[in-house]
């Protein structure tokens, strides 16, 4: 690590987010602090316009449960963004993943299958993500596919083939009752939704992994200059599949929490989630051009459209206007990120 480190500030072009840690975790600490204070005015706004409506017990167990699976994704987003990347294929992966596990239950059981079925179609989504974002990581390393495009592609192909196994229509008997009532509606001590743990449990490791392991040290490194970084000795080609597969792992995981959650494959309900997921990391302050970013951003992040779609629905606002809210939040986003960057290259 010290001989990485060494290197690194050896070079003609340093890599800045690496090399000056003390001003990326200013950096870092501001984005979450201002993505933060949006997040508590949106939760101040809602309540005073609902009153007694809004955080109630029940709507923050539904916004935690609904932002779960979101946040799950968004863990993995975080690492492609952080190497200058992109993902639009992680409701799709989720599809793919979901119907190919279904499929597996439907032919075992369906419905009154045992846990040894509930396992094994749980193992076919993780690896099914895992595969698929290997090959779309492949492509963008080895291939010199731009992400953009691999993952467009990668988008309409999961879609696709999930589409010509089920015929376009959602398999039934497609969950255990097992996995619904354990893992989908269970709840841990009988307070918290077992989804929820999930998402904390995931979240907590892969933070870790960002923040304090060479894995994460890599991955900033890609995204600042992945040139500089190759000639440090960063291994870009493979650090760069192993993010993308670890997206899709992530995807799959998702995939499984979606099953046990809705008891369906919901093949038409994910045409959006690569816009949430993708609003959500870059409101938590990752960079699109790559290098800055973290789990606790896209944590808060996360809770912004969970917020702003439950509050939406209290106050009686159309899905189509939820819609709408959220992309305009992601423009928005975006335009404070360039706001940001231009301020440090003037300073």
């Amino acid at each position: 690590m010290v001989n990485l480190w060494l290197q690194l500030l050896r070079l003609r072009k340093p890599l800045t987010t690496v090399a000056r840690r003390t001003g990326l975790s200013r950096l870092g600490a501001f984005n979450e602090t201002w993505t933060f204070l949006i997040l508590a005015v949106l939760v101040v706004y809602f309540t005073l316009a609902a009153p007694g409506k809004f955080l109630t017990t029940y709507d923050l167990t539904q916004i935690a449960t609904n932002a779960a699976i979101y946040l799950v994704l968004g863990v993995g987003m975080t690492f492609v963004i952080i190497t200058a990347g992109i993902d639009l294929s992680v409701g799709s992966i989720l599809v793919l993943s979901a119907v190919l596990s279904a499929e597996y239950t439907v032919h075992h059981g369906g419905a009154g299958s045992g846990w040894g079925a509930v396992l094994v179609s749980s193992l076919i989504a993780l690896v099914t993500g895992l595969l698929w974002g290997a090959l779309q990581g492949w492509l963008v390393a080895k291939a010199k596919v731009p992400p953009l495009i691999v993952t467009l592609g990668g988008f309409g192909a999961a879609l696709g083939i999930a589409e010509i196994v089920t015929k376009g229509e959602d398999p039934t008997g497609a969950v255990s009752s097992k996995l619904q009532e354990s893992i989908g509606f269970g709840k841990l001590f009988g307070q918290i939704p077992w989804l929820v743990v999930i998402a904390f449990v995931m979240t907590v490791v892969f933070a870790l992994v960002l923040a304090r392991t060479r894995f994460g040290l890599h991955t900033y490194a890609i995204g600042s200059n992945p040139e500089a970084a190759r000639r440090a000795g960063v291994a870009v080609d493979r650090q760069l599949i192993t993010v993308y597969a670890l997206t899709g792992l992530l995807c799959g995981l998702g995939a499984v929490m979606w099953l046990a959650y809705f008891g369906t494959t919901s093949i038409a309900g994910h045409a959006t989630d690569n816009l949430t997921v993708i609003t959500a990391v870059v409101l938590g302050g990752a960079s699109l051009i790559g290098g800055r970013g973290s789990v606790l951003g896209t944590v808060i992040g996360v809770f912004i459209p969970a917020v702003l779609s439950t509050g939406l629905i209290i106050i009686g606002v159309q899905q189509y206007w939820q819609d709408v809210t959220i992309g305009a939040v992601l423009v928005l986003a975006v335009y404070l990120d360039q706001l940001r960057r231009r301020r440090r290259e003037h300073a």
